[in-house]
């Protein structure tokens, strides 16, 4: 018969708790994996599955009894690592949100918005196109794949101690939001610039001919020129979000450097 003592039951809780708590939190915030349409019941069962796989192959936990002090702080900061992976990811499917809302806006759709199935709040239908977009990219990119492998190796960088993450770090982390605008200038500036010289244009006729109503002629002119500039800038969508996804990965690397 198995029998197991204290310290023994106490290890083998700590060498699978604690990085489930890391993984789970990753999980629910995470783009794609922590969308709102994915039920939680199933976020929990894919974080214990990841988390029964990795536990072979991860560092040794410290004993640490889970409902001690020092535990409450062990699981906190395992927590807040999961979460700071997750924000940094999410940031760049964001930036494709900010960058369609301003391509809308300039092109006069502004008013047509449907619901974001991943965020569960309302974005104009461009932001929701490529939104969809980017999460095919990302899949066919297998980024579910690097997201595994970063997970792996960020129990390399920052282990499970009582030591995490240090104010450096969240000092980098508190930056990184300036990426959100950052790149969501990036995607909408072409086509924002193509829609601003058409409301020039529009501007000269106007001056050339004050009997021209552009409030009949320009809208529908501005939605179709909306439509033909984003048919444009879809091709060069795919490697702008490569690069901000890898910009995502390089930092979250030196986050957890301890």
């Amino acid at each position: 018969m198995w029998h197991l003592t204290g310290n023994e039951l106490v290890q083998l809780v700590s060498d699978f708790v604690w990085p489930f708590l890391r993984i789970g939190a990753l999980f629910m915030v995470a783009p794609v994996l922590g969308s709102a349409s994915l039920p939680v019941r199933a976020r929990v069962l894919l974080a214990l599955l990841v988390t029964a796989l990795l536990q072979p192959v991860l560092p040794p936990a410290p004993q640490v009894p889970p409902l001690s002090g020092e535990g409450i702080l062990l699981a906190l900061h395992q927590l807040l690592a999961g979460l700071a992976m997750g924000f940094i990811l999410q940031l760049i499917f964001a930036a494709f949100v900010v960058g369609g809302q301003s391509i809308a806006m300039a092109m006069g759709l502004g008013f047509a918005s449907a619901v974001d199935p991943q965020n569960g709040v309302q974005v104009p239908v461009v932001s929701q196109a490529f939104l969809i977009l980017v999460t095919l990219v990302f899949l066919a990119l297998n980024g579910h794949l690097l997201l595994i492998e970063l997970l792996a190796d960020s129990f390399r960088l920052l282990p499970v101690g009582l030591t995490g993450m240090g104010p450096e770090q969240w000092w980098k982390l508190a930056l990184w939001g300036s990426y959100l605008f950052a790149g969501g200038l990036l995607v909408a500036l072409p086509a924002v610039t193509g829609l601003l010289l058409v409301n020039i244009a529009f501007g000269v006729a106007a001056r050339a001919a004050p009997q021209l109503n552009l409030f009949a002629v320009g809208f529908p002119v501005m939605i179709l020129a909306g439509f033909v500039l984003i048919l444009l800038v879809l091709p060069g969508l795919g490697d702008q979000f490569g690069k901000m996804m890898l910009d995502a990965f390089a930092l979250v690397r030196q986050l957890l450097v301890s």
